[in-house]
């Protein structure tokens, strides 16, 4: 057996709204290293940049984590050993480290105000230098901070970094160096007492025996520094794999300028959250042997990190949208009748959901529109059959070339009599309907079926013409058959 401690892995999100796709790339490679070794995925929030904070946004965090089926087994909701998992609630511990730093001196006071600092790197790049902070030669003392207090100078705290180069051991990217002449003396506690992000992460990760960080590698140019800090604290430096930046199909860094980029909004747009997690599982991993369709089960079976690439994979939306066109389509009913459920909860803009059908009449719709790519495809195909008769519009291409030019509106009237007669509106009924009427005129369905699309949908799509008109029920097709032979001009 190996002598190697279970691994403790983690995944640290600020609150700044919902779960970014990065995000959950990097929460689901945690989750699957965590899985696979029979380690701990540990959730905690880093909310100590509070001018960024959204009020919520922890809690919508949690559900896109849920919704993806990444349950975490220690952390924000569910607790553990190692709490608090807020960073605003662990002030006074990063205070005492703070402290400890300032009483070794690894760590001192300074005063600059912004204005200084700017003119500072101003005169460094007039110079052609890179800026780098000018460490005192005195620390300043407590008499020093009080003078600057009333002075009404921002006090902040600067850890001195050691003059010595630091290399990161990378799994993914490879050792990476950074010589000890390039490191400067970095903020560690805020003028407000808040602490740094750089702080604040390497407590929270010893704190909570982390012994493996993977995050993106947006991350990787700041990892010398918290080595620098876990150093001077005596802390355990943690294994390291930096995540291959997330790309458009542009090669620029994934932002919402290419689209919605948010798990939420994906969720809201109908997309299953299977089909969602297995492609962004394919977001700079590869399980070999050119597999892409896999369950989480199946993911956790196959999840190595030497299988993690370095170059930039890109976010193809086509291909998002083929991979849940496949879900969808091999889905049970069971399973789709769960996840329209969730979309109709969550979406914003659906008529289906507005109008609450009763859970008969969303699985049938699920069967009549079958073959859909995302969930709104229902709206578009069947959402008609929800609003009040005088919303409908109708498409004057589809009036002109339907009801006019081909003679819908004679058939039309031909039908409405007849459909008045039935005494019990199914589907096998109106199928013999409609076939006897195609019979007796000797023409095709589509003649019969296309002027009835028409008038009670407005256009020309709709479930097949027999579902429609059950789903639609007997009255309402009465009213929009009389309301589009009003059509005629």
């Amino acid at each position: 057996m190996s002598d190697q401690p279970p691994l403790r892995l983690r995944f640290a999100p600020s609150p700044t709204g919902y779960l970014h796709v990065g995000g959950a790339r990097t929460a689901l490679f945690n989750w699957l290293l965590a899985r696979k070794t029979g380690g701990t995925f540990i959730v905690r929030i880093e909310d100590t940049d509070t001018d960024r904070n959204v009020p919520g946004a922890d809690a919508k965090i949690m559900d896109d984590l849920r919704w993806l089926g990444l349950l975490w087994d220690e952390g924000i909701d569910v607790g553990g050993p190692n709490g608090p998992y807020y960073q605003m609630q662990r002030l006074e511990l990063y205070h005492e480290v703070v402290r400890r730093l300032i009483a070794e001196g690894k760590a001192y006071y300074a005063f600059d105000t912004q204005e200084e600092l700017e003119a500072r790197r101003k005169q460094a790049e007039a110079e052609k230098k890179a800026f780098k902070y000018p460490r005192p030669e005195r620390f300043p003392d407590e008499s020093d901070v009080k003078r600057a207090r009333l002075e009404g100078r921002p006090v902040v705290v600067r850890f001195a970094i050691p003059a010595e180069d630091i290399t990161v051991h990378d799994e993914v990217m490879g050792d990476v160096t950074v010589p000890g002449a390039e490191l400067d003396d970095f903020v560690i506690l805020k003028a407000d007492g808040i602490p740094t992000y750089h702080l604040a992460n390497v407590i929270d990760d010893a704190g909570m025996k982390v012994n493996f960080v993977m995050r993106g590698q947006e991350f990787l140019a700041q990892t010398p520094r918290h080595i620098a800090l876990q150093r001077a604290l005596g802390y355990p430096t943690p294994r390291y794999a930096h995540l291959p930046l997330i790309m458009d199909m542009k090669g620029r860094k994934l932002s919402k300028r290419d689209g919605d980029v948010e798990v939420h909004s994906f969720r809201a747009q109908g997309y299953l959250p299977e089909a969602l997690i297995n492609f962004i599982a394919l977001l700079g991993w590869s399980p070999g042997a050119d597999r892409e369709k896999m369950t989480l089960d199946e993911m956790v079976e196959l999840f190595s990190i030497d299988r993690i690439g370095k170059t930039n994979p890109k976010f193809d939306r086509e291909k998002l949208l083929a991979f849940n066109t496949d879900y969808v389509g091999a889905a049970s009913e069971e399973r789709l009748q769960a996840a329209y459920d969730d979309f109709l909860s969550v979406s914003e803009t659906s008529t289906i959901a507005r109008a609450n059908p009763d859970r008969e009449t969303r699985r049938e719709l699920l069967r009549v529109c079958r073959g859909f790519h995302t969930f709104p495809d229902i709206d578009t195909k069947a959402g008609f059959i929800f609003v009040d008769d005088a919303a409908i519009q109708y498409d004057p291409a589809a009036v002109q070339k339907v009801l006019v030019k081909d003679g819908g509106f004679a058939m039309l009237e031909n039908l409405l009599p007849l459909l008045e007669k039935v005494e019990v509106w199914t589907t096998p009924n109106l199928e013999a309907l409609l076939t006897g009427i195609c019979e007796s005129h000797g023409v095709k369905m589509g003649k019969v079926a296309q002027p009835l699309r028409v008038a009670v949908s407005g256009g020309t799509i709709s479930p097949a013409i027999y579902d429609t008109l059950v789903l639609l029920g007997k009255d309402k097709t009465l009213r929009r058959i009389r309301n589009a032979l009003a059509q005629r001009s």
